[in-house]
């Protein structure tokens, strides 16, 4: 893939009102979730799940490009179609996720860095034959009033810039995704000082790995105050700080900026991207959705593991894209959780 195809597949995966599934939750966590609603783990129920995601009719209107996790990425359908083969007829680019996790810094109490650079070349040589055509690696910080170090800025910064670079050596578009947790009590004001440091040191790092930022998209955090902080800002002060907060560190280079959902419910995370859009001045990149559970819940639970669910499930997935995708354009309004009901 030229230079010039990485441009061509990153503003892909930020065409207007579109944006990305994140369904790369490993086997570990995917039966985590499972388990909450009874529902037994297994590659076949986990294919299943998958699968009422990718066959909902139409979705390719409102997702543009849909990150896999290793087992997904190797499974076939119920008709035998190779599940990537699946989104690239709805006209969805399949992606991959490629760490390995974030594990203890050394060193660094309560603090992580990710892992899985590692074979990374090789990794990716493969994902790029099987159908992948972007990939995603999460780098986690965490915060308090002394976190992060300085140490895990830096060294997850590093880590991203390899990933990025090696991405685009094998001719796919890395989704670089530094983000910082809202575990914790810190305040929003906390939150943008901590994300300010971390994108400012993720894209000197990009700049010495001599990445091309038109072929990459970033995947941050909003600001957001911690979950147990007493002072929860409103959304539009969470659109204020984030839109801030990207103006200030994030090059116009940049073809787009797909937010994490973060723990976020999903219409919280709905609200806040389209306030962020809604808001005036300069926005040099498009401005989207990368969600994982604020795109899956209300389809999981609407499923429930059982076959005669399928359709309600999708009809519940197909309900919240249009909902994100609205507002990726600014243009969702709450009447809209309405249709929900009548979908």
């Amino acid at each position: 893939m030229t230079p010039t195809d990485l441009e061509e597949t990153a503003r892909a995966l930020v065409g207007a009102g579109k944006g990305l599934l994140a369904a790369d939750e490993t086997p570990r966590t995917m039966t985590k979730r499972l388990d909450a609603l009874r529902i037994e783990s297994t590659s076949e129920s986990r294919r299943t799940y998958r699968e009422m995601f990718f066959t909902t009719s139409e979705i390719g209107e409102f997702i543009s490009g849909v990150i896999l996790q290793d087992e997904t990425i190797r499974q076939r359908s119920t008709q035998g179609t190779a599940l990537s083969e699946l989104l690239a007829r709805q006209g969805i680019i399949p992606g991959i996720k490629v760490d390995n996790g974030a594990k203890p810094l050394a060193g660094a109490p309560g603090e992580s860095i990710t892992e899985g650079l590692d074979g990374l070349r090789d990794r990716l040589s493969t994902y790029r034959q099987i159908g992948a055509r972007f990939a995603k690696w999460r780098a986690v910080i965490a915060v308090s009033d002394t976190l992060p170090s300085a140490t895990c800025v830096e060294v997850n910064a590093h880590a991203l810039a390899r990933y990025a670079a090696l991405c685009q050596e094998q001719g796919m578009v890395p989704i670089v995704e530094p983000e910082v947790l809202m575990d914790g009590a810190h305040t929003i004001e906390r939150c943008e000082e901590v994300t300010s440091n971390v994108l400012h040191a993720v894209f000197n790092a990009l700049f010495d790995q001599k990445v091309s930022l038109e072929g990459m998209l970033l995947k941050p955090n909003m600001i957001i105050a911690g979950k147990e902080c007493a002072k929860q800002a409103s959304v539009e002060e969470v659109a204020q700080a984030t839109l801030r907060c990207l103006r200030r560190h994030v090059p116009s280079a940049v073809p787009g900026i797909v937010f994490l959902s973060g723990g976020q419910d999903h219409v919280a995370a709905t609200a806040h991207l389209n306030a962020i859009n809604r808001l005036g001045g300069s926005k040099p990149w498009k401005l989207s959705f990368s969600y994982g559970r604020a795109l899956q819940d209300e389809a999981l639970e609407a499923w429930h593991g059982q076959h005669e669910n399928l359709q309600a499930g999708q009809r519940a997935f197909r309900h919240r894209a249009k909902c994100d995708s609205a507002a990726a354009l600014g243009s969702y309004a709450t009447v809209m959780e309405d249709e929900a009901a009548g979908a």
